[in-house]
């Protein structure tokens, strides 16, 4: 009887928890009328409801067998089934934590300024739409930012099967700010949103197998050519950033990766990242083919006058010799040749980056330097306010504060008096 009445206990007290999981709404995670111009839209909580129902209907599908004839099971065989429906609670339970995580932190003090990055996200996709029509198949949630520990951004793509959610896929992007670079002049965050561009244009595998054949062809060195394989996507990442933000963005990524000498003249075996010191000489060889010959000279200036290769490296010499000959034909094999996937388009196609932008978003930094409003796109708004940064005319705050301000009223009008979402019970 004692054991018949643990058991029983034990399936009551789990009956309790099945549907503790089961849905998220914008009241359940504290968001407040106030708040509701930086919350995710509507679409994005009944994604996040969705995949939560799918894992409760898994729940309730191993329970209700087991709470129908539990008492006419081995304890052993009960103990099993029990686990069996543990195993989907947790699921359930890192899906909810995921969701509650991301989409509560917009009723916080950093909710502008994840809405702000949203409206980047989002303008990224939009750029390619505008230039290249039916690329994508079907609408798509635009990603979702929050906030995190760690030292760089960093993002979760669309789909991917996430070992934080066992296997569970992600149903939109979500990409991560550091908590200390929510500023919205970091081009890395474009670099981020890249990456997410890439996946869904489904060009992953085209753009590698391209990369493989372009370096064996031109080396005939399996090693130089599995390195540049693995770095792809970065190097891809990097190039479609510059697309996004212009030179700005190659400025940008080479704050973010100027570190001392040692960090970055290191190789890293088997690693997806591009050596730093060399990752530098491939944005400046884009910028050079995109036109822009005088910043591509500034920026190797400003790097050789940081990092000397004859005061010492750890970089394999196959990859310093032959850098010069085989930067050029990456940046065009990745940048300038077209793609099946992109409709015999190449990557500079469907993103266009011409003077005319860039000579605008100069425009745009020095009316961000009075703390005016800026007339930019707002991939572009990032880059004016790394030049209004530069300039050193506006105090840092004061012009986050103006571009968030500026991005987060742009979503709001666009939106209008959205109504918050709530679920019925």
């Amino acid at each position: 009887m004692d054991l018949h009445r643990f058991l029983q206990a034990k399936i009551t007290g789990l009956s309790a928890r099945l549907s503790r999981l089961a849905r998220i709404d914008n009241a359940f995670v504290g968001l407040r009328p106030q708040d509701m111009p930086y919350a995710p839209s509507p679409r994005h909580f009944q994604a996040a409801n969705s995949r939560l129902a799918r894992v409760e209907q898994r729940i309730r599908a191993r329970f209700t067998p087991l709470r129908q004839d539990w008492d006419r099971r081995s304890p052993q065989r009960v103990l099993t089934d029990i686990a069996l429906v543990e195993r989907e609670l947790d699921r359930a339970r890192r899906l909810f934590g995921m969701f509650y995580e991301v989409f509560a932190q917009r009723g916080t003090s950093y909710g502008p300024a994840l809405a702000a990055h949203d409206a980047i996200a989002e303008d990224c996709y939009q750029a390619i739409r505008q230039a290249a029509p039916r690329i994508f198949d079907a609408p798509l949630l635009k990603p979702v930012c929050y906030m995190e520990h760690g030292y760089s951004p960093a993002t979760m793509r669309r789909g991917v099967q996430l070992s934080r959610l066992l296997g569970e896929p992600n149903p939109f992007p979500l990409i991560r700010i550091p908590w200390d670079r929510d500023q919205p002049w970091q081009s890395v965050f474009l670099h981020e949103v890249a990456h997410n561009l890439q996946a869904d244009l489904g060009i992953w595998q085209e753009n590698r197998q391209a990369v493989l054949r372009r370096i064996m062809g031109s080396s005939r060195d399996a090693f130089l050519a599995s390195v540049y394989g693995r770095w792809h996507k970065e190097i891809f990442a990097d190039l479609a950033a510059i697309l996004l933000g212009g030179p700005a963005a190659a400025w940008g990524m080479a704050d973010f990766l100027a570190h001392p000498q040692p960090r970055t003249m290191t190789y890293r075996p088997g690693g997806a990242h591009p050596t730093a010191y060399l990752r530098v000489y491939l944005l400046a060889e884009m910028l050079r083919r995109l036109d822009f010959g005088r910043d591509a000279t500034r920026l190797l200036r400003v790097w050789q006058g940081l990092y000397r290769a004859n005061a010492g490296h750890r970089i394999p010499a196959p990859l310093m010799t032959s850098a010069p000959r085989l930067i050029p034909e990456v940046v065009d094999e990745i940048a300038f040749q077209t793609r099946r996937n992109l409709a015999q388009r190449a990557l500079v196609d469907i993103i266009p980056f011409r003077r005319e932008d860039e000579a605008a978003i100069r425009e745009g930094a020095r009316q961000l330097a009075a703390a005016h409003e800026a007339a930019l796109p707002p991939r572009h708004l990032v880059s004016a306010a790394h030049y209004a940064l530069e300039a050193g005319r506006i105090a840092p705050q004061r012009l986050a504060q103006c571009v968030i301000g500026q991005l987060t009223s742009r979503n709001g009008r666009a939106a209008g008096a959205r109504p918050p979402l709530r679920l019925a019970a």
